[in-house]
């Protein structure tokens, strides 16, 4: 499959099999276009019919570039992975990261939130240390060979509950010498109850930090109150920008982690917002939400938003050559490297490889199954007792949904979300139409970004 597009002044070629990227001037384009039509159409043919609208040398040469191109196996590639997954069911996986819910409550009163304030379509609560004391040794105990493991401090609100993640991230560090691992702590956090000690607690044991915060006040207060109504924005953005600073100062990831809705599709104006504050290390999400919701990103939104993916891309790349870049994390893109191939085909692992825990000690396949009794996997006492529903998880792939076969950012998503296919199609191998097309979006400017800059570098 090849994939052509126009964006920015690049005529860009991507070869979905082989992965490769190609800018090429109108000629070239042109004629992968038509060889596309007809990959062993007769090389005359070609020439004959492009006679007096080019110089036959140039036409000639820029089709033997072309041939050249897909003999070596860079367009027209075959796909190669198809075979790697007809029997994923038999494929070994090991638990590699958990979501611990060490908060099923919140302090803000989010109009989108799919955890319900925290309650996740149950009750309120705080997870004990010892449950999570379990969840860390179920994820020791599951990680067969895999040293680095990955547990994310999740809610509601997590710092809620402070005091057990600060006792679970020593248990944890006590784990790490006693069965040779190595944890990665995360925490994701609405930034109401950040103060100094807790700053200086996440610089220092925390790997990631996500901070949540939605752009422009009006647009954050709108969507993120608390539960009187008031705004959140004008106390949390003073404790983001310094905890971005210090992490910054110290080398340390942290994400500002937006969600735009039907209410602000002019959404570029919120990262770049998010900017301005300081924060270079960005992202932005469109909120997934029942159709009948009046914030729900809507079908007749999609070219409002691709615009707005292309107005932060040019606004990126310059800023960029002054000296003020910054990280979107949809346009983060690796062209010569990324995931293997199983990651490429499979996705997040929700339900294989990443667990939800909640604070009792439920497992379900990722924090958006929580509280869907369908996908209750097991507890930490007993470990996952649903290896059927662990299968089925395990042959959700590229190759499972039949949309994905005909899309050219199939290696980029991986599929899309199980949740989202499920909430929308009662299925977990289906896709959700609508993340599909912005997807699709933000690969095509992602990898613009990457010509753009190449070309500013002097790369061929």
């Amino acid at each position: 499959m090849v994939h052509q597009y126009r964006s920015n002044g690049y005529n860009i070629v991507l070869d979905v099999d082989s992965g490769s990227v190609h800018v090429v001037d109108d000629l070239v384009y042109d004629i992968i276009e038509r060889v596309k039509q007809d990959p062993a159409c007769p090389d005359e043919t070609v020439l004959s019919e492009y006679n007096g609208e080019y110089p036959q040398a140039e036409v000639r040469e820029a089709l033997e570039e072309v041939r050249y191109l897909q003999q070596h196996g860079q367009l027209f590639a075959q796909d190669i992975y198809q075979g790697a997954v007809l029997d994923f069911r038999k494929r070994q996986t090991v638990v590699k990261a958990l979501c611990l819910h060490i908060a099923h409550d919140c302090n803000l009163a989010c109009e989108y939130c799919f955890a319900e304030e925290g309650e996740y379509h149950g009750r309120r609560a705080l997870m004990s240390y010892e449950v999570g004391k379990k969840a860390l040794d179920f994820l020791v105990a599951s990680s067969g060979n895999r040293r680095n493991l990955e547990v994310d401090f999740f809610g509601g609100e997590p710092l809620m509950n402070f005091q057990v993640v600060k006792d679970l991230v020593a248990y944890g560090r006590q784990l790490e010498k006693e069965a040779d691992k190595h944890f990665r702590f995360t925490i994701t956090t609405n930034g109401v109850l950040l103060n100094d000690e807790v700053m200086e607690f996440c610089n220092r044991e925390m790997d990631n930090v996500v901070m949540s915060l939605d752009g422009r006040k009006d647009v954050h207060n709108r969507m993120r109150p608390f539960r009187n109504g008031k705004g959140s924005y004008d106390l949390i953005v003073p404790k983001f920008q310094k905890f971005a600073a210090q992490r910054k100062a110290l080398g340390k990831q942290y994400y500002i982690r937006g969600t735009f809705t039907h209410y602000n599709l002019d959404f570029a104006q919120d990262v770049l917002h998010f900017a301005d504050l300081g924060f270079d290390q960005l992202s932005m999400e469109p909120v997934v939400a029942p159709a009948d919701a009046p914030y729900a990103i809507r079908p007749e939104d999609i070219p409002v938003i691709c615009e707005q993916y292309d107005i932060l891309a040019r606004e990126m790349l310059k800023r960029e050559k002054e000296g003020r870049g910054f990280t979107f994390f949809h346009f983060m893109i690796d062209l010569s490297g990324g995931p293997c191939v199983y990651k490429r085909l499979s996705g997040c692992g929700s339900g294989t490889e990443y667990l939800a825990v909640t604070p009792w000690g439920d497992l379900y396949p990722c924090h958006q199954f929580v509280g869907n009794e369908d996908f209750l996997l097991g507890n930490v006492d007993e470990g996952i007792r649903r290896t059927d529903l662990v299968d089925t998880f395990k042959c959700c792939n590229v190759y499972s949904r039949k949309e994905c076969t005909k899309c050219f950012a199939r290696y980029y998503c991986s599929g899309g979300c199980a949740a989202n296919s499920y909430n929308f199609h009662g299925r977990i191998d289906d896709v959700y139409e609508i993340g599909c097309e912005l997807e699709r979006k933000r690969v095509e400017s992602a990898i613009m970004i990457k010509a753009a800059l190449a070309d500013a570098g002097g790369a061929d």
